[in-house]
C-alpha cells in the first residue's frame, strides 16, 4: 500500500464537522481530518492483517512524516501489536517519534505500541532509560508511559520486580518536576501499581508524596486503602 492510497482510504472515513471539534479538544495545530475512532481501529486493524512487517513499518514512517493528526494515530496503531517478528525496525521507528511528541493523544497511542516492543523484549529498558534526563518533557513521560505494562504484573518475576523498582527510581526522580503532564504520568503509574502492588506504592509515597503536586499525590493514592 503506498502512502497516498493509505491517505485517501483514512479521508474517506471522514466525518464532516468532527475535525473543528477534534482540533479544539486535542489542542492541535497540525491538519487534522475529523476521522472517529471505530473507523481508525477498523481501518488499521485491516492493514496489519495484510501487509508484512517490511510493508507496515515504511508505511507507518510515510504516515507520520506527513504530520496529519490520524496519520499519526494510524501509524502508531499500524505498530501496536504484541508479536512483530522481525521487530527491531519497529522499535526503532517508535523511538525515533519520541522527539516529535508535543500532545498526549499522539504520544500515548506511539507509547502503546512501545509497550508491546519491550514487552516482546525488556532488555529494551535500557534504550530508553536516556530519556529520563532529556529536555523534553514527553520524552521524559514518554519513559514512564512506555513502561507501565510492569505496574500490572499480580505475580511478577524476579526481572519484572527489578524493572518495576528501576521505574519507580525514574519516578522519584521526576517529583521536583510540577509540570502537569509529569505529575500525571506519576501518579498514572502509581494508580495503576497500587492495584497489582499496594506496599510498594504506599513505600513510594511515604518517601516523594508530599514533594508531588496534591492532584497527582490524589490519584496516585486513589485505589489504596486507608
Amino acid at each position: 500500500m503506498t502512502l497516498d492510497e493509505a491517505l485517501n482510504t483514512l479521508k474517506a472515513q471522514i466525518e464532516s464537522g468532527r475535525a473543528e471539534q477534534m482540533a479544539a479538544y486535542h489542542k492541535q495545530t497540525r491538519p487534522v481530518l475529523g476521522i472517529p475512532n471505530p473507523a481508525m481501529n477498523d481501518l488499521t486493524k485491516g492493514w496489519r492483517q495484510t501487509l508484512d512487517v517490511s510493508e507496515r513499518v515504511t508505511l507507518a514512517q510515510d504516515l507520520w512524516q506527513t504530520d496529519i493528526f490520524e496519520a499519526r494515530i494510524a501509524a502508531a496503531k499500524l505498530l501496536t501489536q504484541a508479536r512483530i517478528r522481525p521487530d527491531d525496525d519497529a522499535w526503532a521507528l517508535i523511538q525515533s517519534w519520541v522527539a516529535d511528541f508535543d500532545s498526549w493523544a499522539i504520544a500515548d497511542h506511539a507509547c502503546m505500541a512501545g509497550q508491546k516492543r519491550l514487552l516482546a523484549n525488556p532488555d529494551r529498558i535500557n534504550d530508553i532509560e536516556h530519556w529520563t534526563t532529556s529536555d523534553h518533557m514527553w520524552t521524559r513521560r514518554a519513559a514512564l508511559v512506555m513502561t507501565l505494562p510492569w505496574t500490572k504484573q499480580n505475580h511478577p518475576k524476579p526481572q519484572d520486580l527489578f524493572i518495576r523498582d528501576r521505574v519507580l527510581g525514574w519516578a522519584a526522580s521526576y517529583v521536583t518536576d510540577h509540570t502537569w503532564f509529569i505529575q500525571k504520568a506519576i501518579a498514572w503509574w502509581l494508580r495503576d501499581l497500587s492495584k497489582h502492588d499496594p506496599d510498594r506504592t504506599r513505600a513510594f509515597l511515604a518517601i516523594h508524596g508530599e514533594t508531588m503536586k496534591p492532584f497527582a499525590r490524589k490519584e496516585a493514592a486513589r485505589f489504596l486503602s486507608s
